[in-house]
């Protein structure tokens, strides 16, 4: 009897056991299709998924290209066999812009908001870093109230102070990335022609002076010019817990500029691409911490009160709905769609319908009017037969039969009048009797021909009426279309389609005008680190030109006179005064940047 409780465990682990063998052969099997790591098929679908990776990656650039020469027929097999430096030099400029932009975009907010007023500073500081720096801010407001010191001018201070402190790291950064995207240009500039036309000899000593640019970069970056004390702490980078950015190093083989082999080149691009991703990583920690507050931070108190206004509302609506026991909800539904109906039948689908039966029954409606015309004619004939008969038996002669109806009237009335001085005696026995049926006649003549007049014009007008009617819905209509159009139009970016994207591409060529300026102040003044700050800036600004008006300048048919424009503004060794000219001619003669006031 004890043996009986025992038989399902036993049965049970049976079942297990059966599974788990099934189930490890069947997975033994299936492995037994997939090659080994180290198989040289695994191998090849790796790097072909990491080529295939960097190649989607660089297909999706579209800024400011490389200073490279004409394509010329000579050139096209010396550019074949450099195209793996230039992906490397089109990455560089890529991760190198996308971090300026970043940069640019939360410097620029910062200024903006140095800029700004004493209650600004304050406004920024309580409502606009969180629902703990408003606690604090408010809390600190209310204590001054009670002290001798002000709280407005401590908070002003405050804000002061760490605006101060995010610009001046973030322009240090700027500076720092800016100078070197010039220097990588310079360099690819000076051997561009050399590294298409030789491109074994010319390679290890470009990927040389690139490593060397990413070490000036590291002490550049480390302790940048101008930055606080605060910003030298430690940033972690790829986990690890140094204090400041350290890159890969160019091993000591075959630095003395010789033939290199394909491995040793491999490594080397390799190499660079470690130390921009480690770059990346560092800024985007550094960058994060004086970065601008998010669109949540900066608009919480808002959507706060959003909330706070949607609940009041969602309970008012609860209160009424029916499922309170209200039926306030479904009354006011109700009268809306009914008000919606009547509405819509009276401004919109009658006067149509009356538009459409004008403008489409014209012959049904010009038969109507001539049968009513018709009708006119015969009471016309019928007064003038009676005009005629008694004006004969009046005079007692034949009158012609084309006599007209004025002249015949006029006889009519004239014994009309005369039989007036005896009316008893001429009601029964004399012709009065019949002279005021003829006036009869005659003014129902006269009522049916306004009648007829009257209604043709009220016909030439139905169309007018209909439009009148249907005002009201087409203004609603208008005014629904502006608000759609004004929202399709919102986006300020300089690649939006509206005037204000197009004062902002307009605002990029000032912007690039005043930096060669700026670039060739630092020249005349001896100031070599600056003035190639000033190029990587314009090198900026010409990229942040290039995105915003390329596919606009391609639907005008204009872009590829600009982008040559464009491309000329960037060369490091053209002159200054050539370069001014070509953005006066940019901003002058190209339709994509024209004012939206020009536009005809």
């Amino acid at each position: 009897m004890a043996a009986s409780p025992a038989n399902p465990g036993n049965k049970a682990l049976d079942v297990k056991s059966l599974i788990s063998a099934y189930s490890s052969g069947a997975w033994t099997r299936l492995l037994s299709f997939v090659p080994s790591f180290n198989s040289n098929l695994l191998a090849k679908v790796l790097n072909l998924y990491a080529r295939t990776s960097r190649s989607r990656y660089r297909r999706r650039r579209s800024g400011l290209p490389l200073p490279l020469p004409s394509k010329s027929l000579e050139l096209s097999v010396g550019l074949t066999k450099a195209s793996r430096i230039f992906d490397v030099l089109d990455d560089i400029l890529e991760h190198i812009l996308t971090s300026l932009h970043h940069i640019q975009k939360n410097l620029h907010f910062w200024q903006s908001r140095a800029e700004g007023s004493d209650s600004q500073k304050v406004y920024f500081m309580v409502f606009e870093r969180g629902p703990q720096a408003f606690i604090d801010g408010t809390f600190q407001l209310i204590r001054g109230c009670f002290t001798e010191g002000s709280s407005i001018q401590h908070l002003c201070y405050s804000a002061a102070a760490q605006i101060s402190e995010r610009i001046a790291v973030l322009t240090s950064l700027r500076y720092c990335l800016a100078t070197f995207l010039a220097q990588v240009y310079m360099e690819v500039d000076k051997v561009v022609e050399d590294l298409i036309k030789d491109p074994e000899k010319s390679l290890p000593s470009l990927l040389m002076i690139i490593n060397s640019l990413f070490l000036k970069l590291e002490a550049s970056v480390s302790h940048p010019h101008g930055m606080s004390q605060q910003s030298n702490s430690s940033v972690p980078v790829d986990g690890s817990n140094s204090s400041s950015l350290l890159f890969e190093k160019l091993p000591e083989v075959n630095q003395d500029g010789s033939q290199w082999t394909d491995c040793e080149i491999r490594d080397a691009i390799n190499l660079i691409y470690q130390n921009l991703h480690k770059l990346d990583s560092y800024l985007s920690l550094l960058v994060s911490r004086y970065q601008k507050p998010s669109r949540m931070t900066l608009y919480w108190f808002r959507y706060t009160c959003g909330a706070v206004g949607l609940s009041v509302c969602s309970v008012w609506l609860l209160r009424h709905s029916s499922l309170m026991g209200s039926s306030d909800i479904n009354n006011w539904i109700d009268e809306a769609r009914n008000s919606t109906l009547s509405f819509w039948n009276d401004h919109v689908e009658q006067p149509l319908l009356s538009i459409r039966d004008e403008l489409f029954e014209t012959f049904r409606r010009r038969h109507k009017g001539v049968m009513e015309i018709e009708e006119v004619q015969l009471t016309a004939n019928s007064l003038h037969r009676m005009l005629l008969a008694f004006s004969e038996q009046t005079k007692g002669q034949k009158l012609p039969e084309n006599a007209s109806d004025q002249e015949l009237l006029e006889i009519v009335m004239a014994r009309y009048e005369k039989e007036l001085m005896h009316p008893i005696q001429n009601l029964l026995g004399g012709e009065l009797a019949r002279a005021l049926l003829i006036q009869i006649q005659k003014l129902k003549l006269d009522i049916e021909t306004a009648m007829l007049e009257l209604d043709q014009i009220l016909r030439a007008n139905e169309i007018n009426f209909a439009i009148l009617a249907a005002l009201p819905a087409f203004f609603l209509s208008l005014i629904f279309l502006m608000v759609v159009r004004a929202w399709l139009k919102q986006d300020t970016r300089a690649e939006g389609r509206g005037r204000i994207a197009r004062l902002q591409r307009r605002l990029l060529i000032v912007e690039v005008e005043k930096r060669i300026m700026q670039f060739q102040t630092c020249v005349d003044q001896g100031l070599e680190e600056d003035a190639q700050c000033m190029l990587g800036l314009v090198l900026y600004s010409l990229d942040r030109l290039y995105k915003a008006v390329e596919r606009h300048a391609k639907a005008t048919g204009e872009w590829l006179s600009l982008r040559q424009d464009i491309i000329d503004l960037a060369k490091p060794d053209l002159q200054t005064a050539y370069k001014l000219t070509v953005t006066s001619r940019i901003g002058r003669v190209y339709d994509c940047l024209l004012p939206s006031s020009k536009l005809q």
